[in-house]
């Protein structure tokens, strides 16, 4: 599969990503499953998975700054 992006090629992969949760409240998902471009910082991810972040997004109460919460599926 080609990046949309740059043309490079996507492969499958865990990364850790922020996510902003609020105003004053970022969530560090760890070892989530991406589909990575090899020459650019673009990523996709898959339908079960981006509906997984939904709900672990959902979830997050927001009352710190910083959270990390490591991915399962």
């Amino acid at each position: 599969m080609k990046c949309g992006v740059c043309g490079g090629e996507l492969s499958k992969m865990t990364t850790d990503l922020p996510f902003k949760v609020s105003d004053t409240s970022i969530l560090i998902l760890k070892g989530l499953p991406v589909i990575q471009c090899a020459k650019c910082p673009d990523y996709l991810m898959e339908d079960d998975v981006l509906h997984r972040v939904d709900d672990i997004l959902a979830k997050v109460e927001g009352g710190t700054e910083l959270e990390i919460v490591r991915y399962t599926a």
